[in-house]
């Protein structure tokens, strides 16, 4: 080998080692530091990381580093994305993958995303809660179709002492069977067929002995009857949540009433079309019990772990719907429109209480103190009370009711049917029972301020009372949790 050895930096990052060979005469005068082919260029590894190579990697990962909380979870990253040992030394000039995850660990700051939210899991089905409205509404054709063939007026108390029994009956009944769903259908259906039969005895012999105290008649017996069977089967439908069947099943009442402003329909239509729709009823609840008792049993497993819920754990549903039943009574005494106005609206009622609960998921969500979801939650109460009663309003005027007397009663019921979807029966019922008695008492007595100032202070005080207890025990994460 002739010629001088010269060793010369191979440009700015300092990493060639040049070994000059032999001169060779350029044709023109270059640089000193240009490299031609008499030079053996030799490239060396790097002596320390390239922060600009790992600032545009850290920058590229940006979103999916700033989650991790550990430098092991960037090794796992940069494993995913393919990097070898001999990319990152020469790209990154790091001495292995670890070094590198941690240097892109300290290098870009930590977020944490908030997950996807989920599906409402409280979205109300809006067609089925108005179909319920209308459907706790319609029976009443069926009074509107027999009125001519037997004196009402007379009887009624007959009809009101059977449907209260109905009505108390029910509200327990379904909020046992509830319990019993959690078993299986078949356990729920297996408490229906006991106890709809059993509530519609009930009712027909508390009706009887009323009209028996009226001086009534077999035929005053046989509408309490026909009114104690028909609940008793509209019950089991709405609990398994039937509502169209039973719609359906309504066909005959529905087309009679339709006709009667330009028809006189006689009276075998006036008799036969609710005895119709009776039927069907009947005949449909059979069927939809039929088909929950041929379900499977629950499992040995899933039945140990479920306690048979007892008698007392519904009687509170029962008092509550005692007392609004008496509550509703003493409203359709005087203005028995407002009442189908109050009846239709349950189905709207029963839309807001699910909107509630979706809406204080929501709040619990977004609130990062207990103070802050209790305030919260005390705007979602009052915007859902308020969405319930003001469209009252105007029904009220238009069916010439007093509208204080209609609003705090509809708050009171709504309010007490929110605490019971939460499991906070008692206050709700012995609430509903201190309004009831006091405004019932006013009217019985006919003591000031008078009935309809009675109830709409009574149902006024009892609506305040449910909202404190609705905040307190609501206005905290853990019911909704």
């Amino acid at each position: 080998m002739s010629g001088p050895i010269s060793l010369e930096p191979g440009g700015a990052e300092q990493d060639t080692l040049a070994l000059r060979l032999a001169d060779v005469p350029p044709r023109r005068r270059r640089p000193r530091w240009a490299l031609d082919d008499s030079t053996l260029a030799i490239r060396l590894p790097l002596r320390g990381p390239d922060e600009e190579a790992v600032s545009r990697l850290a920058a590229d990962l940006a979103d999916r580093i700033g989650p991790a909380v550990h430098p092991y979870e960037v090794a796992a990253l940069l494993e995913a994305e393919g990097l070898t040992a001999a990319t990152i030394k020469e790209r990154y000039g790091h001495p292995d993958l670890f070094s590198l995850a941690a240097a892109l660990y300290e290098r870009v700051p930590r977020t944490f995303p908030e997950p996807a939210r989920g599906p409402d899991p409280w979205r109300p089905d809006t067609v089925r809660c108005l179909l319920r409205g209308v459907l706790f509404a319609l029976p009443g054709l069926a009074y509107l179709l027999t009125a001519p063939l037997w004196d009402a007026g007379a009887h009624a108390s007959a009809l009101i002492v059977a449907g209260l029994v109905s009505w108390a009956w029910g509200q327990a009944l379904g909020h046992r069977a509830h319990l019993r769903m959690v078993a299986g259908r078949r356990e729920a259906a297996l408490t229906l067929l006991v106890g709809a039969p059993a509530g519609a005895v009930l009712a027909t012999a508390a009706g009887a002995v009323s009209a028996a105290k009226s001086g009534g008649v077999g035929p005053v017996i046989l509408v309490v009857a026909a009114q104690s069977l028909y609940l008793a089967a509209a019950g089991v439908l709405l609990v398994l949540a039937r509502e169209r069947l039973l719609l359906a099943a309504l066909t005959p009442l529905v087309a009679g009433a339709a006709v009667l402003p330009w028809w006189e329909p006689g009276e075998p239509a006036r008799t036969g079309l609710p005895a119709l729709a009776l039927l069907a009823t009947l005949a449909v609840t059979g069927r939809v019990l039929g088909s929950a008792l041929a379900a499977d049993p629950a499992s040995g497993g899933a039945a140990s772990g479920v306690v048979r819920p007892g008698a007392l754990r519904s009687l509170p549903y029962g008092l509550f719907g005692l007392a609004a039943g008496l509550l509703v009574l003493l409203e359709g005494r005087r203005e028995p429109y407002a009442v189908i106005v109050l009846t239709v609206s349950m189905g709207p009622a029963e839309w807001l209480l699910y909107r509630y609960r979706g809406l204080s998921v929501t709040a619990l969500r977004a609130a990062a103190t207990p103070a802050g979801f209790l305030l919260r939650s005390a705007g979602i109460l009052g915007l859902c009370l308020a969405a319930y009663l003001l469209p009252l309003w105007p029904a009220a005027l238009l069916t010439g009711a007093a509208p204080a007397a209609l609003l705090t009663l509809a708050a009171v019921l709504w309010t007490a049917l929110l605490l019971q979807a939460f499991g906070a029966a008692w206050p709700s019922a012995l609430v509903c029972l201190a309004a009831a008695g006091g405004a019932g008492s006013v009217t019985l007595l006919d003591a000031p301020p008078g009935p309809t100032a009675a109830l709409a202070l009574s149902c006024g005080t009892a609506a305040l009372c449910l909202s404190a207890c609705a905040l307190w025990r609501l206005g905290r994460p853990a019911p909704h949790a």
